[in-house]
C-alpha cells in the first residue's frame, strides 16, 4: 500500500507532488530546495546555506517516515553549478557521516524557486 508523507518540518510541496511516497519498505522522497519551512521563501541566495537548509529540509522528510540518513540507499543531487560541487561535498558529509549512499550528481539549466541546489533521496527502512 502507498502512503503518502508529509513532514510538517519541511517546505510543503510547490506543485501537484507529495513530499515522499513510502511503498512497503522503501521510501522516495521528492526533490527539496532550500525554502524556509515556516515561510515558503528561499533561506538565502548564500550556497552553504543554501545546502545546509536542503539537508535540513531532506531530514525532516525522512523523520516524518521514522528514518534518517542511514536509511537513504541512493541520493540524487542538482546544482545549477557544477564548481559547488566540492562545497557542497562538505556539508553533505555532515550530514550521511559515514553512511554514504549511491549518488549521482548532476548540473542543470535552473532549480525551482532561484535554488541553486536540489536533493531527492530514496531510502530504505531495514538499511
Amino acid at each position: 500500500m502507498k502512503h503518502h508523507i508529509k513532514a510538517t518540518n519541511a517546505p510543503t510541496a510547490v506543485g501537484p507532488y507529495s513530499q515522499a511516497v513510502k511503498i512497503g519498505d522503501f521510501l522516495y522522497a521528492s526533490g527539496q530546495i532550500p525554502l524556509d519551512p515556516a515561510t515558503g521563501a528561499l533561506v538565502s541566495n548564500d550556497f552553504d546555506a543554501q545546502v545546509v537548509q536542503v539537508l535540513k529540509n531532506v531530514k525532516a522528510v525522512l523523520n516524518a517516515a521514522d528514518m534518517d540518513f542511514k536509511n537513504v540507499v541512493k541520493s540524487t543531487v542538482f546544482l545549477v553549478d557544477l564548481a559547488n560541487f566540492k562545497a557542497m561535498n562538505a556539508r553533505y558529509t555532515e550530514y550521511f557521516g559515514d553512511s554514504l549512499p549511491a549518488r549521482s550528481t548532476i548540473q542543470v539549466a535552473a532549480l525551482p524557486a532561484g535554488s541553486q541546489v536540489e536533493i531527492e533521496v530514496v531510502a530504505h527502512a531495514q538499511t
